[in-house]
């Protein structure tokens, strides 16, 4: 039996993304480019924990006249462990859903939340249907701990400057971790160590002691 894909190796690994057995040659060369790799193929994960993004070009960066500093970060630690988790999800649910709609998705969504800070609302929503679904899910889970927060408090502690901050970090964060390949996932993988667990009661672990508490 030689490889599924080029049908002249020995086959080495399983892949997932082929359902079928193939050589590590065609594992590196056809990984995110030709093959949809599912997030859960260890061999994907192991390639993201050792690859190097290439450069890119620092000025193509949007939204670079949000400021996002060390104490913002720290001060909305808890924050960014939210919208990381509900990205990662999102693009979970969305399946086949790569790195380059997650740009996409970050992109609608600090367009909305610069217009909320303005003191207006406009909600734009992309037309890939995958960067689409992630922004929607992400919209619904802000709107879902507000509400939570405001029947149990009067109000809500999740401020929209916070979330278009960190919105615009995971921005950059994207682009720096996006590993060029076309169905990219390198960033989603990333985000995934964002991951928090939520308790019986439907709260968020503090990642600090005395950090705030949001209800999901």
């Amino acid at each position: 039996m030689n490889c599924a894909i080029c049908g002249v190796r020995k086959p080495r690994r399983h892949c997932p993304g082929v359902r079928g057995d193939i050589c590590t040659v065609c594992c590196g060369t056809e990984r995110e480019q030709s093959v949809d790799c599912p997030l859960e193929c260890i061999y994907l994960h192991e390639a993201h924990q050792h690859e190097k993004a290439p450069e890119f070009d620092a000025s193509i960066l949007p939204n670079t006249d949000i400021k996002v500093t060390e104490e913002f970060l720290r001060e909305n630690q808890l924050v960014m462990a939210f919208l990381a988790t509900t990205i990662y999800e999102a693009a979970l649910a969305n399946r086949g859903a790569t790195d380059y709609d997650v740009r996409e998705a970050l992109d609608a969504l600090v367009k909305t939340y610069r217009t909320m800070n303005a003191g207006l609302y406009y909600d734009t929503v992309p037309v890939n249907t995958f960067a689409a679904g992630i922004v929607t899910s992400v919209q619904s889970k802000v709107a879902e701990i507000r509400k939570r927060e405001a029947e149990a408090t009067g109000g809500s502690t999740l401020r929209d400057s916070a979330i278009l901050g960190v919105l615009a970090f995971l921005q950059r964060l994207e682009y720096g971790h996006n590993n060029g390949r076309r169905r990219s996932r390198a960033f989603i993988d990333f985000i995934g160590q964002f991951y928090i667990p939520v308790d019986d009661s439907g709260e968020v672990s503090s990642l600090e002691p005395d950090a705030p508490r949001i209800i999901l």
